[in-house]
């Protein structure tokens, strides 16, 4: 499947996403967060990339209480490549799109310390495919970690297939609020 398709499902998925009301969101990031935290492939990690939601995204910053004994790495956007920062809820700022992150200043993280991504995107399919925001942040940084992938995102914006093209990045699974799913080429859940 191409993806000529992305524009339009990726204006789907954002305007339910951003419909939610703010207690659904915090009903359904509560619910995800606490299936990933008794997650062993998580629970068991030392270094984790997490991201801070915008725009509707899953807020994953209960995990930070849940899981304390694991080093929190978040990404910073510099020109158009993922940086990576230790969690420091002092030290955030605004970026330009809006989203907070990590200072300038804070020390690097390198993408080979990574056990787990926890990656946001705006819909995930069964075999592993992300329709992100558009800018391919993700899939410029993704190659550069052999840490497992982890797509996160709401129930309802897990499709059964969504277009991708070459350099799109796959997940090794995905997680909701019900379910984390293993990834599969045919699509089959593990």
């Amino acid at each position: 499947m191409n993806g000529g398709q992305k524009p339009d499902l990726r204006r789907r998925y954002c305007g339910w996403r951003e419909a939610l009301s703010p207690q659904d969101v915090s009903a359904e990031s509560n619910a995800l967060c606490r299936r990933l935290a008794s997650w062993p492939e998580l629970s068991g990690s030392r270094v984790v990339l997490t991201y801070l939601a915008f725009r509707g995204e899953p807020d994953l910053a209960e995990l930070f209480d849940l899981l304390p004994e694991i080093q929190w790495v978040v990404p910073r956007i510099e020109q158009d490549l993922i940086m990576l920062h230790p969690y420091d809820p002092g030290r955030l700022v605004r970026h330009r799109f809006g989203m907070l992150e990590p200072a300038v200043d804070l020390p690097t993280v390198a993408p080979s310390a990574l056990d787990v991504a926890l990656v946001p995107g705006v819909a995930f399919d069964r075999q592993g495919g992300r329709l992100g925001l558009g800018g391919g942040y993700y899939d410029r940084f993704l190659p550069a970690t052999t840490a497992l992938r982890v797509g996160v995102t709401y129930d309802r914006c897990l499709a059964e297939t969504l277009p991708h093209d070459r350099h799109d990045q796959l997940m090794d699974w995905v997680a909701t609020p019900t379910h984390i799913l293993r990834c599969t080429s045919d699509g089959r859940l593990r």
